[in-house]
């Protein structure tokens, strides 16, 4: 079967004896990006955040986003409404089905996917099978099993993934890692990771209210609920009323920590792994757990004040300590323990992106991987291997108590009700 841009040579080929007059924008001149060297996007489930998101994609000259799929048709058609304004057009095509709008859709090449935390690696796995790389929002997993799937997919597809913790690309994070990274700070003994500073590690197991059903067409709730266990509709889940609930959430730990275990890891040179102990602690939010990677650095997760120190300057901090000095970052802003360090910023920043090639920019990263078939910074592992530890971390608080993790053979050493829960059921036909 021809690809999408043999097909478009072939047809450049045959129409070639015939005399033709030609846009300048349809070569690509005039700064417009040639119709054969654009990556054709679609979106799933693009609401608040996921429009956010859109937003930064849609600037892109070497993107065109072609179409949105999502159970709610308000959703659906307010996309649509954005992104025929932004093309001055009315191309965008929408559907509420998603197994039809992959089926249909041959000519898209990725997917852009912002669902509920519940549907993230499943989607992921589905729209990989149909050939399509993918963007898709935090946390991107709900389960260790769930993360393996992933990583198992876009290996066996060959397909370019990037998951939404974009703080692994922006300037000022990414100088505090290579701080760490390379030695500023000296051997680092010790990271800070930032845990969302409400709700907590406790669920709620139970289910709001029952009330009646919408329309089909309007809200196609069995595929909102997706994978999930059955629950009655009720519209505060819908306005984002799924959060704390056990069925739909990876709690306080997994809010934030979707970032910033990943941004830990990252300064650490431990993207590949996930720590191997995890200490339980006797409060609802996991405020102070210890966990210990093999090499005996240790990753304290706090909601920002540890023993009376204020850890992070902001939202979804990283704090990395060693015998020569420390460097925090946060959504606020860089802190650094030297101000002689502020004067490598640049530096540091030019040598990490002659090194790994990647933008500063985390949907420049995903886009120009789709190109170049290289590994995001976000790749399936790094997203796996932080999520692991997302989620044994919330094991060891359900469990209440201490554990060991073996990060080869992924599972808990001798503790059978803590490898169970790995794995949820998926509620069919919503399964891998």
């Amino acid at each position: 079967m021809r690809t999408r841009r043999e097909f478009l040579s072939a047809a450049t080929l045959a129409g070639a004896a015939a005399p033709a007059l030609v846009r300048s924008r349809a070569l690509g001149k005039d700064g417009v990006v040639a119709p054969s060297e654009r990556i054709i996007v679609g979106g799933i489930g693009l609401r608040g955040r996921g429009m956010g998101v859109l937003g930064w994609m849609l600037p892109e000259k070497d993107v065109q986003f072609v179409a949105i799929c999502d159970a709610q048709r308000s959703a659906r058609e307010h996309c649509k409404k954005v992104v025929d304004e932004r093309y001055k057009n009315n191309d965008c095509k929408a559907y509420p089905n998603v197994r039809e709008f992959l089926a249909e859709r041959t000519d898209i090449d990725a997917i852009l996917m912002a669902t509920g935390d519940r549907w993230h690696a499943l989607m992921s796995v589905l729209a990989m099978r149909a050939g399509k790389d993918v963007y898709t929002e935090k946390p991107s997993s709900m389960t260790i099993a769930e993360g393996q799937a992933v990583v198992d997919t876009a290996k066996r597809y060959g397909r370019i993934y990037q998951t939404g913790t974009q703080r692994l690309s922006e300037g000022h994070h990414v100088f505090c890692y290579e701080l760490a990274r390379t030695g500023r700070l000296g051997k680092v003994h010790t990271v800070y990771a930032h845990i969302a500073p409400w709700d907590d590690a406790y669920m709620k197991h139970d289910w709001l209210p029952a009330e009646p059903e919408p329309p089909k067409e309007e809200v196609d709730w069995d595929a909102w609920l997706g994978p999930c266990p059955w629950r009655p509709f009720n519209r505060a889940y819908i306005g984002g009323g799924w959060r704390g609930h056990y069925d739909f959430h990876t709690s306080c730990i997994g809010e934030w920590g979707a970032h910033t275990f990943a941004q830990a890891q990252e300064g650490m040179g431990l993207t590949d792994t996930s720590p191997v102990e995890y200490e339980f602690v006797d409060n609802r939010f996991g405020e102070g757990m210890v966990t210990h990677f093999a090499n005996g650095v240790r990753m304290i997760l706090s909601r920002g004040n540890y023993k009376g120190v204020n850890l992070f300057r902001g939202s979804c901090g990283a704090r990395f300590e060693g015998p020569d000095g420390w460097a925090t970052s946060g959504d606020g802003g860089l802190e650094v323990s030297k101000p002689a360090f502020m004067s490598e910023q640049k530096k540091l920043l030019s040598d990490y992106v002659a090194r790994t090639g990647r933008s500063l920019n985390h949907m420049r990263n995903w886009l120009d991987c789709i190109k170049s078939r290289r590994p995001t910074v976000a790749n399936p592992t790094v997203m796996h291997r932080s999520m692991t530890t997302v989620h044994a971390a919330n094991i060891c608080m359900w469990v209440r108590r201490s554990l060991k993790f073996d990060p080869v053979k992924e599972e808990f050493v001798n503790d059978p009700e803590a490898n169970r829960l790995r794995v949820r059921a998926n509620r069919a036909p919503w399964v891998f």
